[in-house]
């Protein structure tokens, strides 16, 4: 049961009427084959078409035996004539993408040789695996030479040749294809066998944008995007660096050098922080200099900072003392650590989980966690504890 492949006559169609062939319910949904269909079946990294046909929605569009199966949410009767309707924005996205993604791999191809050996196309940027590594600093004459194209408003060729034609046709593969043979041709930039569907002109590609080309495997791997999908990411970058340009009070094409500065700053301030703070924290330990237990409250602190300071302050108490750190508030609780030189606060950790509706855990001279409890209920739960056992 053939289908005949309106998206390959003209992929630009985008509204058909056709009659109904067969109608099965499945798992996918209601499985329709149509006499004819402008919905382009998944296969060749693009996505299956959705729309309309009639009045039930097409979810999906795969292709089986030389049918098209539009897998939909409702049944259609056999033998009635539908029209269907595509989500065109979605499919002429895919044809921007896919279209783009043909310049550049030529551009590729012609430079290095190196063959496109994956393709996967997301709702955002498209990825692409080559065969070869792609110096980074080649990317940006990739990109001009690949929006050269694009200007160029030049003709796309979709075409079967002959039998006899084929062998002297010269298209991008890996290996050679038997007839028939679909070929599609960006003059002068490319010529490759595909099933997909394409623009018409480059021009309607309206972008190419390259992001990034890392080392993969044995190759590179290659993101980028084409036409709108393209300009939303920028404008999004674009808006986002007006941010970044208002918090650093520079200029919108400076922002990198004025990060990288604040970097500096915030590393030297940090360091500056981190020795008033072991200041703080001696100074601190030495309140408990020869105590069985230390028990201190602060605000705000950070949990690798509470460890620090229970740690500081354990080294001035008792050895089988303990000190005690929580930071937080009653109305969210406390976090907190214990620490001890010799003493075994296993047991003391779990007790005081127990009574103050905590979680935590961890060595016999280390625990921490977080509490749910009041300040007047961690000094009174401490009131009865004195040393730990070595």
């Amino acid at each position: 049961m053939e289908t005949r492949k309106l998206y390959y006559e003209d992929s630009h169609c985008r509204q058909f009427t056709a009659r109904v062939l067969s109608c099965e319910e499945t798992e996918k949904g209601f499985a329709v084959i149509l006499d004819a269909t402008a919905f382009y079946p998944e296969g060749g990294g693009q996505d299956g078409d959705t729309g309309t046909l009639g009045a039930v929605r097409v979810l999906d569009t795969r292709e089986q035996d030389g049918a098209v199966v539009h897998y939909c949410d409702g049944p259609l009767t056999e033998g009635e004539t539908v029209e269907g309707v595509l989500d065109w924005d979605a499919r002429f996205i895919r044809m921007q993408q896919h279209s783009g993604e043909h310049i550049v791999s030529g551009l590729i191809h012609k430079k290095y040789g190196y063959h496109n050996v994956g393709f996967h196309m997301s709702s955002d940027v498209i990825t692409i695996d080559f065969d070869g590594i792609i110096p980074k600093a080649d990317l940006p004459e990739l990109e001009r030479l690949a929006n050269q194209a694009v200007w160029s408003d030049l003709p796309v060729k979709c075409w079967y040749p002959s039998e006899e034609e084929l062998p002297n046709v010269f298209y991008r593969t890996k290996r050679q294809l038997p007839w028939p043979v679909r070929i599609v041709e960006f003059p002068g930039y490319d010529s490759c066998a595909c099933c997909g569907t394409h623009v018409k002109r480059t021009g309607e590609i309206g972008l190419v944008k390259l992001f990034s080309a890392v080392k993969f495997r044995n190759g590179t791997r290659m993101e980028m995007a084409c036409g709108k999908i393209a300009l939303e990411m920028l404008n999004g970058a674009w808006e986002q660096n007006k941010l970044v340009s208002q918090a650093f009070s520079a200029k919108i094409t400076e922002t990198g050098a004025a990060a990288q500065t604040m970097n500096v700053r915030y590393e030297n301030l940090k360091f500056r922080i981190f020795s008033l703070e072991s200041q703080l924290f001696d100074a601190i330990s030495q309140i408990y200099a020869g105590q069985k237990q230390a028990l201190y409250f602060d605000d705000g602190l950070e949990d690798e900072t509470v460890r620090k300071l229970a740690d500081t302050i354990a080294d001035k108490v008792e050895k089988t003392g303990f000190a005690a750190v929580f930071s937080g508030e009653d109305t969210t609780g406390y976090k907190y650590c214990l620490a001890s030189r010799k003493g075994d606060l296993r047991q003391l950790g779990k007790d005081m989980i127990k009574a103050l509706n905590g979680r935590g855990g961890g060595k016999q001279q280390l625990q921490m966690g977080r509490v749910s409890a009041e300040r007047e209920e961690i000094e009174a739960f401490f009131k009865l504890c004195t040393c730990l056992p070595e």
